[in-house]
């Protein structure tokens, strides 16, 4: 058989290199790694190490257990509200925060595994159990909030709170029919310039604790004229869903719904979300951890109390009275 000259061979060769590059650059590009957006790996990390806001956790704290404990050297109480109402009245071993200085608190002023409970107070409950889920979510799972706030420890403190936002302007505006969810979405996007998950939750820790409470309430009076630019959730079960609920609300089961391989991605990121359930103290926890998801959310002041109070009150739904205000002691 006549051999091939040498020049022809090299050719082959070379042709054949330059085809198996291309191959594999084929390979390649097929298999492009995109990284995961920082959401994606925020919620990823929130996902694998916390699980109050999907988990049977009680976090909210009876005036009766927090008087029962004021000797307790375990039980270390924060209360947030403003200096004038600290000074007006206390309870007797609480300590006055600013909420912008929670995290600061925490990290320099007091070593938190000392204690069994931190319990943050402040008006209605609601504020405190915002920024205790802002702490929980920094890792410091001993954190809860006081049931009802002052309002709870007495009665001049309730009127100026509690008492005066209790209302039933709406309760016959109410609907029965059930709500589909949208079909899963897309998450929201966050802009922190971070990659490592502890980092991007700090930045949005620190950016938390700069905003007042206050630009997270929505007003039920607001809901009910501008219902169609909110997406209203329901966050009770089914029963108290179906007994009636605001116009176009879709019902979200507590402590099951707001995870990634449940309901999640069924919430909007172009529009506001609205969340509410009997008193806004469980939802603030809810409200503060989508919040650092990078959700528009609100949280509905005084929950359905502030609606629907006398059928709360009939069904014993949650619903604020005179036998939730105790007569205990301050400091003034």
């Amino acid at each position: 058989m006549k051999r091939l000259p040498i020049y022809i061979i090299a050719l082959l060769i070379s042709t054949s290199a330059i085809l198996s590059s291309f191959t594999n650059l084929k390979v390649v590009s097929n298999n492009t790694f995109t990284p995961p957006t920082e959401v994606e790996t925020l919620l990823s990390y929130l996902e694998e190490n916390d699980t109050y806001i999907n988990a049977d956790v009680q976090l909210l704290i009876q005036a009766s257990e927090v008087k029962k404990n004021l000797k307790n050297p375990k039980y270390h109480l924060i209360d947030i509200r403003s200096y004038t109402w600290f000074e007006y009245g206390h309870i007797k071993v609480a300590n006055n925060v600013k909420s912008v200085d929670l995290l600061n608190y925490f990290e320099t002023k007091i070593n938190p595994s000392d204690f069994d409970k931190i319990i943050l107070i402040c008006y209605s409950g609601q504020s405190a159990s915002y920024f205790a889920s802002l702490l929980r979510l920094a890792g410091y799972d001993n954190t809860y909030s006081m049931k009802w706030g002052m309002s709870s420890w007495r009665v001049d403190f309730a009127e100026n709170s509690w008492q005066k936002n209790t209302k039933n302007k709406f309760a016959d505006k109410l609907e029965t029919k059930a709500n589909s969810k949208p079909d899963q979405g897309t998450l929201p996007v966050l802009k922190t310039g971070k990659t490592d998950a502890k980092e991007i939750l700090r930045a949005r820790l620190e950016k938390a604790f700069a905003t007042p409470y206050s630009d997270y309430i929505v007003k039920s009076t607001d809901v009910f004229e501008n219902l169609s630019q909110y997406y209203v959730v329901n966050y009770w079960d089914n029963d108290k869903y179906n007994n009636g609920h605001i116009p176009g609300a879709v019902q979200y089961t507590p402590r099951a719904s707001m995870s990634s391989s449940a309901d999640l991605l069924t919430l909007p990121t172009d529009k506001k979300i609205v969340l509410y359930g009997s008193t806004g103290q469980n939802t603030a926890y809810v409200v503060a951890y989508l919040n650092i998801l990078g959700y528009d959310i609100g949280n509905l002041g005084y929950g359905a109390n502030s609606f629907m109070h006398k059928i709360l009150k009939d069904k014993k739904w949650d619903a604020f009275g005179t036998k939730e205000i105790n007569m205990y002691p301050v400091e003034e």
